[in-house]
């Protein structure tokens, strides 16, 4: 179906028909077509991102694919009511190991220079209200369980554990307040490209692909704090290495600023991972993503104590320059 989707709607033959990461794909004539579905965005959304797109590979990033307009010219066509984007990529094996922070830095310096205005990706300074209306929806929801017998285990937990996760989510709001009050962005803290979640699995597995679709325009710590939380809680007993290569090798290229770790600092203690467990759960209509969210919501309580001693050390870890960047601690994660 799909290759007469590119057959019709884009005059594109292909050979076969491949799995590539989260993408349907197709091989033909050295490209590989990755098929998307573009979800609730609209043309001028796609319309920047191909903007963002190209101006990456304007500057040397092989690894951004381009958006494939069809026949009439549209960057999101419709086939069989389903409506669909293109994305191509020059067929590159599979990917060496690459130096992921060095890769990183690199891919935020060229964002950085993106040459006109984003408005539809933009997160920049909206960090305080998105999680204040996080905060205030969930407190909700606990306020309206509080006076009930909880239903189930999950609830149980939510129930007894939220009071303390507000209070790590105003520590984060004040930190970050304070930060944007007390401390000056240099050049190297305007907006890049950036990742709705960044991971060691955002550029794929088998290929190194940059989707466009998993790109946000924000501050580069936030793509440095997500990669961190991911690797914490992939393993929190051998992350440390790790963390200490990535920082090394991301700021080999950009040394980052004391406005950069303090939002990163921000980020972090934002118990971002207990926010969007409880979200999903009640999202959620599968009994067994129910049963995965509160197994790993007992994960999530089980390990808060160590996530304390973990932020605690963090800047020593990922060798920030405490003292000569005069960045501020929480005095209660230090005792």
């Amino acid at each position: 179906m799909l290759q007469k989707l590119l057959e019709n709607q884009y005059g594109v033959k292909v050979e076969e028909y491949v799995k590539i990461d989260s993408f349907d794909a197709l091989r033909g004539n050295g490209w590989l077509y990755l098929v998307s579905k573009p979800g609730s965005r609209e043309e001028t959304d796609i319309s920047e991102l191909e903007k963002i797109a190209e101006h990456l590979r304007n500057y040397g990033d092989n690894h951004v694919p381009i958006f494939l307009p069809s026949k009439d010219g549209n960057l999101i066509t419709t086939w069989e009511q389903t409506k669909y984007c293109v994305l191509a990529n020059r067929q590159t094996e599979k990917q060496q190991k690459i130096k992921i922070g060095r890769s990183l830095a690199k891919f935020h310096e060229r964002g950085r220079r993106v040459p006109f205005q984003i408005e539809r990706t933009s997160r920049i300074g909206q960090w305080k209200g998105l999680w204040e209306k996080r905060l205030e929806q969930m407190e909700k929801v606990w306020n309206g369980l509080l006076f009930q017998t909880p239903e189930d285990e999950f609830e149980r937990m939510f129930v007894e554990s939220f009071p303390y996760y507000i209070g790590l989510t105003e520590n984060a709001i004040q930190y970050l307040v304070d930060t944007e009050i007390d401390d000056d962005p240099l050049e190297t803290d305007s907006g890049t490209v950036c990742h709705e979640r960044f991971s060691k699995k955002s550029w794929g597995d088998n290929y190194l692909i940059k989707n466009p679709f998993d790109w946000v325009f924000d501050h580069r710590s936030r793509d440095l704090a997500e990669w961190t939380r991911e690797r914490y809680f992939r393993n929190i007993q051998t992350y440390d290495k790790e963390l200490k290569q990535f920082y090394q090798e991301y700021q080999s290229i950009v040394p980052l600023s004391s406005f950069s770790w303090r939002l990163l600092y921000s980020r972090l203690i934002f118990p971002l991972h207990y926010f969007d467990c409880v979200e999903n759960y009640y999202i959620t209509n599968s009994e067994q993503e129910k049963k995965m969210m509160e197994e790993y919501l007992g994960k999530i309580l089980r390990q808060s104590t160590e996530y304390e001693r973990f932020l605690g050390s963090f800047f020593q870890l990922a060798g920030a320059p405490i003292k000569r960047l005069n960045i501020p601690q929480l005095e209660w994660l230090m005792s």
